[in-house]
């Protein structure tokens, strides 16, 4: 019986929990969790509400930002265990707990949980104090949403709907303040909308440490600006258009383009570096709007630099290549050009072949790379490529699988290192045949003149350049948003993509043509999905061994290796 009542004692927990009540309901909390600097600190209410399932509105908390507690969105009332006069909690005749009620409210995002706690979340008291925060927040702020560029993701919106009130009783004219400020290159700045949460100040500050931001006048006038006499200029400006709640802050880039309501939805990776940042990418019929980060904390925890953000209107160039070509070729066909090379491939001398594949090809298409390596007895290396980094997510390394093709063996512990040697053994006339798969060797020491004495020449790639123009043979490749496959950045986490819109012409992803040409020079199948493909992989190559293709998921798997 004692045992019973102490399970059901709000005072028993396990160690390292605490039981609450929210809302009538009983859970059991982390006595402390992760804040946005991953130490730990006591649970707050707001985040026991959210492991009891039950939501409380915020606009200035962010799970990865320093607490402010100014929105004041976020109160709820609570109550205590009384305590008698031995200082005890005191007991009911059925001994559950005596529950005394604070007469104040609390803001959930900053008042820790205690052992025995209840916390209430809609009652009248706390419903009326949302309305009225609303109601403040929506004094001055404008009746624009219409063509505001954050409808559709506007927690303003999304509150005054399900908390505010059904009309408002403010006659006063209101406060008016600069629309269309120039904030930074890449922002732009609507102060009348602004409820001045400080998200992005704190942003800026605490998580990038470029203390740009902060809040000019007082009152009612009060407005976001940057340091008098600069400009918002990191590279982590568009980031505060992501957490802002409001459509204060809005990217120059995506501004009036497109309404996020029509937008589909792709969970991919940003390749733009070794880092291997978790993004979504936004697209409407075939044509990418933009890219905003998703949450991994392995990896980039819910930001990411607008290096790699903006990084996406090249896939539209008008030098895209679109169809299979070459000088060995007499029409644009796949099925001759595979054919074409299957049967210069056949001919080849192993000592006299050489393949440059790039790191920007996923694990999947660079392990048949490696395959057709093998068999034709021809090293390999991947040209590099490099950028200054910062302290926060840019990576010097500008490949996104450098470490996948050195797992693979298809690029050595210093990519590049080969390529003099092929530069050299091409004008020796020792290599008589070079694959080029995803880059232009023109650009990394192995001169148009030295191509010119290939006896045969296969290149592949997204658009013409100066490697294409003298090929023998050709394909069109796709880029990353084009097509399903993996990725391993440079701390050896494997991380899967998938596609957002459909390669031009003829272009096709190069797994599908690689399989194929595996399979005609070699006699052997690895299949033409990139789950067969990848299961290939991991039975052949042991950084790979452990790992399944579902295991993957949406946030990855660091290898053993």
């Amino acid at each position: 019986m004692k045992q019973s009542q102490q399970s059901n004692d709000p005072l028993a927990a396990p160690p390292g929990m605490i039981s609450v009540t929210v809302d009538g309901r009983t859970v059991l909390v982390p006595r402390t969790m992760p804040d946005w600097q991953g130490r730990q600190v006591p649970t707050t209410m707001l985040q026991a509400c959210e492991l009891a399932g039950v939501t409380v509105p915020h606009y200035c908390y962010h799970p990865k930002l320093p607490v402010a507690g100014n929105c004041r969105m976020c109160l709820v009332e609570y109550g205590v265990p009384a305590l008698g006069p031995d200082r005890k909690p005191m007991r009911q005749p059925d001994g559950s707990l005596v529950i005394k009620k604070s007469p104040r409210p609390a803001i959930a995002c900053a008042t820790p949980v205690s052992p025995g706690m209840e916390i209430y979340t809609s009652t009248p008291t706390v419903k009326l104090m949302r309305q009225s925060v609303l109601e403040f927040l929506l004094i001055n702020h404008p009746l624009d949403c219409p063509i505001c560029d954050q409808a559709g993701e506007c927690k303003l919106q999304e509150y005054s709907v399900e908390y505010g009130r059904a009309s408002s009783r403010f006659v006063e004219t209101k406060v008016h303040k600069n629309k269309q400020v120039d904030l930074g290159p890449r922002i732009m700045l609507d102060q009348e909308r602004c409820i001045l949460c400080s998200r992005c100040i704190r942003f800026t500050r605490d998580v990038v440490g470029d203390d740009a931001l902060g809040i000019v006048n007082r009152g009612s006038y009060s407005a976001i600006a940057a340091y008098p006499g600069t400009t918002f200029d990191n590279n982590y400006t568009l980031n505060t258009a992501d957490i802002c709640p409001v459509g204060a802050l809005t990217s120059k880039d995506f501004r009036f383009q497109m309404r996020v309501w029509f937008l589909k939805e792709t969970m991919s990776l940003c390749a733009s570096c070794g880092t291997g940042c978790n993004i979504v990418i936004g697209s409407r019929e075939n044509r990418i709007y933009r890219f905003t980060p998703r949450q991994n904390d392995a990896v980039n925890s819910c930001w990411m630099c607008d290096y790699g953000r903006l990084n996406y209107r090249w896939i539209e160039r008008a030098d895209r290549l679109t169809n299979p070509g070459g000088t060995k070729l007499t029409k644009p066909d796949w099925e001759d050009a595979i054919n074409g090379i299957a049967a210069g491939l056949k001919q080849t001398i192993p000592g006299h072949i050489a393949i440059v594949a790039s790191a920007r090809l996923t694990n999947e298409e660079l392990y048949l790379v490696r395959r057709l390596a093998q068999f034709l007895g021809a090293p390999t290396d991947c040209a590099p490529r490099s950028g200054p980094a910062d302290n926060l997510l840019l990576c010097a390394d500008r490949n996104p699988n450098t470490k996948g093709a050195q797992l693979l063996g298809i690029a050595a512990s210093l990519p590049g290192a080969n390529l003099p040697v092929f530069a050299r053994l091409i004008r020796n006339g020792t290599i008589r045949s070079l694959l080029v798969f995803g880059e232009d060797v023109t650009r990394h020491g192995i001169a148009p003149e030295d191509l010119a004495r290939l006896d045969f020449l296969v290149a592949s790639d997204i658009h013409s350049n100066g490697t294409t123009m003298i090929s023998h043979y050709f394909l069109p490749g796709c880029a990353h948003v084009e097509k399903r496959g993996s990725f391993t950045n440079v701390h050896g986490r494997i991380q899967k993509f998938e596609k957002a819109v459909d390669p031009p012409g003829l272009a096709r992803p190069e797994l599908y043509w690689l399989s194929e040409l595996v399979c005609r020079v070699t006699g052997q199948s690895v299949g033409r999905t990139v789950e067969s493909v990848f299961e290939a992989m991991r039975a052949e190559v042991p950084a790979f061994r452990n790992i399944a293709w579902a295991d993957l998921e949406d946030h990855g798997v660091a290898t053993s290796v």
